[in-house]
């Protein structure tokens, strides 16, 4: 959804960054300077300031990130949220809201905003609030799995850096965050401005790649004991060779269906997706090697 800024006159979008206790300091901070930045341009122009960015949480005051560091916020508002933006932090699954109140209350500011965000594994609250059910979504790669288990309702991305569906945006880990704000400020104000915020920060304007990228360190590191990291064990002595599923099935001494399933919950592949990858990971070692 665009939010039209047809002249300079126009009234300033809110942006309400909610956080809660241990969240992700960069999941809130990151796309607040992207916005931040968006001001900064305006300024130096002699325009006015595009955005007012707010920093929220259920009863607001000092709430202290993952870090340890600590960010004063104002209580959720009561006002109108009509056409801003919410963005919601995330954190250590272990760590996010699970409070009904505050569930209801994105719930009913979903309804007003113009767009409804999300921040790596921010996606988990957005899902708990029914908020995601039948929408595409994404999350931190390493989140994957739990997020597909938990809300099968959701349709689980495991590749993209960002996810828009209708009014609804979610983004995978941490940095991903400031691509997503990067996207809605060229939504709002244009390209050229977006340009320039992405050049003043030492930024990406688009990220090449996706999450797969960064996902495919995890295959080196699967626990020995886990059916991928069996699976990979087996497969990499015979990554030149053709392997089918039932074979694959065979060595982890499991049904085709069962190997499916474990894979999907560990790791969000499948058999053949993760006998591409692994070869993959051994044409890119051999390129490197010849550099």
């Amino acid at each position: 959804m665009k939010i039209s800024r047809n002249n300079d006159a126009a009234a300033p979008i809110d942006i309400w960054l909610l956080v809660f206790p241990h969240f992700l300091l960069l999941d809130a901070t990151g796309p607040a300077q992207v916005f931040s930045t968006a001001n900064d341009e305006a300024r130096d122009a002699g325009r006015p300031l595009p955005y007012r960015i707010h920093l929220i949480a259920p009863g607001g005051g000092a709430v202290v990130s993952s870090s340890g560091i600590s960010v004063l916020t104002a209580a959720l508002p009561r006002r109108s949220l009509a056409g801003a933006t919410l963005i919601v932090a995330g954190g250590r699954c272990a760590d996010l809201p699970t409070d009904a109140t505050l569930l209801r209350w994105i719930v009913r500011a979903s309804d007003a905003v113009a767009r409804c965000c999300s921040v790596c594994t921010g996606a988990f609250v957005l899902a708990r609030a029914g908020l995601l059910d039948g929408r595409r979504a994404v999350t931190h790669w390493k989140d994957v799995a739990q997020l597909r288990s938990e809300h099968s309702g959701v349709v689980t991305q495991d590749n993209e850096i960002y996810v828009s569906d209708g009014k609804f945006h979610t983004s995978a880990g941490i940095s991903a965050g400031m691509d997503l704000a990067l996207s809605l400020v060229e939504q709002d104000l244009g390209r050229a401005t977006a340009l320039a915020v992405a050049k003043r920060m030492v930024f990406f304007l688009k990220r090449p790649g996706g999450q797969r990228q960064f996902s495919s360190e995890m295959l080196s590191h699967l626990p020995e004991q886990s059916v991928g990291g069996q699976l990979a064990a087996w497969l990499r002595p015979r990554l030149r060779q053709e392997v089918d599923v039932v074979q694959m099935a065979g060595a982890c001494a499991l049904s085709v269906r069962t190997l499916h399933r474990r894979l999907r919950q560990e790791i969000g592949v499948a058999p053949a997706q993760l006998l591409l990858r692994l070869r993959m990971e051994l044409a890119c070692g051999l390129l490197n090697s010849r550099e």
